[in-house]
């Protein structure tokens, strides 16, 4: 997925030039929770994040759901409310094969049409807006999985890892998920000097076939699962140690927050944006 522009652009350049203003915002999504510790751990992310940008950056944490009065639409109102012009969404999710990245996207205005049917209602945004790209492979998230993992391993070299992502039983949303754990799972190997590596998805229901074909690969190492997932709950304690059970493969519980690189991701992301943007104004 590239990062897309959504908005109402002509009206939002027009007025750029008339007052010769442009003030950027963050609009930070993720999935939202009813279980506060789970919120909590986003917005501690977010709030180190911001201390790694410009203080008069103004961001927000908003989320698609279960958290009243912090959602997607209230987020964009209260940048709007401060005066913000130009505003970077970035979707703080694990891949770009969420549904949900798609359904956000469209409602934010960065394409035409969803790839799937939603029942999310566009979001009103008077900003320019720019979309950004979930965690995908990114290898700043991969040294995060690498620590999780370090205290579970016990000599890395006959080592195999799998990690263990939701997935999507839609052809498009499976492929941008098998791709990215994929990139995810070689990083993480090379880092972590893993004999090797491979991605098993829930849905469809793969990881016992992944951990067959890690067992013919390489016979004589030993397994370890990690589950790639923002925060620990329902999958992290559940759901994947349900479909590990019985598989001989040892399971490293955990999840990507709390963890510093998360807000260092934000963050970078963040001030990538900002100098494609500084660059555009520039020319």
């Amino acid at each position: 997925m590239q990062e897309l522009v959504g908005g109402n652009e002509r009206e939002q350049e027009g007025r750029g030039k008339a007052d010769g203003v442009c003030r950027p915002g963050i609009l930070v999504i993720s999935h939202g929770s009813r279980e506060p510790g789970w919120v909590a751990q986003v917005e501690e992310a977010v709030a180190e994040a911001r201390t790694k940008l410009p203080a008069d950056l103004p961001v927000v944490a908003a989320y698609l759901e279960l958290v009243e009065g912090r959602l997607i639409q209230d987020g964009v109102r209260a940048l709007e409310a401060q005066g913000v012009t130009d505003i970077y969404a970035l979707p703080l999710f694990v891949s770009s094969g969420s549904t949900h990245v798609d359904e956000i996207g469209w409602a934010l205005g960065a394409y035409a049409e969803p790839r799937r049917e939603t029942d999310l209602e566009p979001i009103a945004v008077t900003a320019r807006l720019t979309y950004g790209e979930p965690i995908g492979s990114d290898p700043e998230i991969a040294r995060a999985l690498a620590d999780k993992l370090a205290a579970r391993s016990r000599e890395p070299a006959s080592e195999c890892v799998l990690l263990v992502g939701h997935g999507s039983d839609e052809p498009w949303f499976y492929e941008a998920w098998r791709r990215e754990l994929e990139g995810l799972a070689a990083e993480l190997a090379r880092i972590g000097g893993y004999a090797g590596a491979d991605a098993a998805l829930l849905r469809p229901d793969e990881p016992a076939a992944r951990i067959a074909g890690l067992r013919a690969r390489y016979p004589e190492a030993r397994l370890l699962a990690v589950p790639v997932f923002l925060s620990e709950g329902y999958f992290t304690s559940s759901a994947v140690p349900n479909r590990l059970a019985g598989l001989d493969i040892d399971y490293a519980e955990s999840a990507l927050l709390p963890h510093p690189l998360v807000s260092d991701w934000i963050a970078g992301r963040v001030r990538h944006w900002l100098s494609r943007r500084t660059e555009q104004l520039e020319v």
